[in-house]
């Protein structure tokens, strides 16, 4: 029996409902071909130099504070530094786009990003020398906690975002991911809420060539990861991800859009990431050298210091005096993670849930157990040698 033999058949309409049609005009939606710059363009004359100024000795403090982490892993000190030497820029700029009432979603190679919203340089540090479960309070600095499973910070950004929009609030979530992150699922959930939404959010990749060792092009076939937001219904941009003015112009102007109610926006920032995944990681498997070299020529806190010295905004005093500044941020951070912590282990079961669950509280009541009764072994190991 054919379709038109059906029941009913006279009724069939072979074109779709109006329902069916595309409710947003895609083309204002689609990305630039070519990413936007800013640093060696005339737009540059538009930027104030102040900022470009502050972008600068922010790089040079986060270059320096990559370099000071990686070095604590060598020495013992962190269990593991993702390091984001080379992008910089990106973290850097979305850091300072952000209101004191916004809130940052970062991922685990985000911890310069944090920093440079305010967070103690230690505290930032704490999860990834296993210390804590995140080391800060994140209502306190806005910040969620950096987060390890890829992508999972999408949808807790887009909740957040929604919920401040439903009591009223001027607040802007922006959630920081890796190109990888793009191919979870977490990461189609959070767009799609988004968009029907229009939540006040952004979402942020940072697209730096290799999943670990994955390159991009084995993880999709789209044009772009910026042409994504199509799909969803929300514009996508795609920026120079280490040219930190533009950087700062787009995740600024997408900020803005989200807070005039706009809805969220999908920002790709090309980037590169100069050093292994982790300290646990070898790089040279899955790249090769000449790679790395070429991307250095486009290293972001050059290009920034070669547009500033070329318009004589920056001189060589300034850049030592950038140098030493980041130099006394890399000193005291080293100083303090080389003390032992003081913790204690009864935190463990604090954090976890609002109210204990039986099996927390049984856990809890074991180890105190084990610990009373090592203490009293040590006490009574102290008497009987006196």
């Amino acid at each position: 029996m054919t379709v038109q033999e059906l029941p009913g058949a006279a009724a069939y309409r072979p074109t779709p409902p109006p329902a069916w049609k595309p409710i947003t005009d895609p083309a204002p939606l689609l990305p630039d071909p070519e990413p936007y710059r800013v640093l060696g363009t005339d737009a540059v004359a538009d930027v104030d130099p102040e900022l470009l100024l502050r972008l600068h000795a922010e790089l040079v403090r986060g270059r320096r504070y990559n370099a000071q982490a990686t070095a604590l892993t060598k020495q013992g000190r962190l269990a593991v530094y993702p390091s984001s030497t080379g992008q910089e820029a990106c973290e850097i700029a979305a850091a300072l786009v952000l209101e004191e009432r916004d809130w940052l979603f970062p991922s685990y190679r985000d911890t310069l990003a944090a920093v440079a919203r305010g967070l103690d340089p230690v505290e930032a540090l704490t999860l990834l020398r296993g210390d804590r479960h995140t080391g800060y309070d994140p209502r306190e600095h806005r910040i969620a906690p950096l987060c390890t499973p890829l992508a999972t910070q999408l949808p807790h950004a887009v909740g957040l975002a929604h919920a401040a929009r439903l009591k009223g609030d001027d607040v802007v979530a922006l959630a920081m991911v890796g190109d990888g992150g793009t191919s979870e699922g977490d990461f189609h959930e959070a767009l799609n809420f988004a968009a029907v939404w229009k939540a006040p959010v952004v979402f942020f990749v940072q697209n730096n060539g290799f999943a670990i060792s994955v390159p991009l092009a084995k993880q999709t076939a789209a044009p772009s990861l910026a042409h994504k937001a199509v799909g969803y219904g929300m514009p996508g941009r795609l920026v120079d991800g280490n040219d930190a003015a533009a950087v700062h112009q787009v995740l600024s102007e997408a900020v803005a859009r989200a807070r005039r109610g706009e809805g969220p926006t999908l920002v790709e920032a090309v980037t590169y990431r100069m050093e292994a995944h982790t300290n646990a990681d070898d790089a040279t498997r899955y790249r090769v050298d000449s790679e790395v070299e070429a991307w250095k020529a486009h290293d972001p806190v050059r290009l920034l210091e070669r547009e500033l010295t070329g318009r004589g905004l920056l001189d060589d005093a300034g850049i030592e005096r950038a140098k030493e500044a980041a130099e006394r941020m890399a000193a005291a951070l080293r100083d303090r993670m080389n003390a032992d912590p003081e913790l204690a282990p009864m935190d463990l079961f604090a954090h976890v849930y609002a109210e204990q669950t039986g099996q927390l509280r049984e856990q809890a009541a074991a180890l105190r157990a084990e610990l009373d009764a090592e203490q009293d072994h040590d006490e009574h190991g102290a008497e009987a040698g006196r």
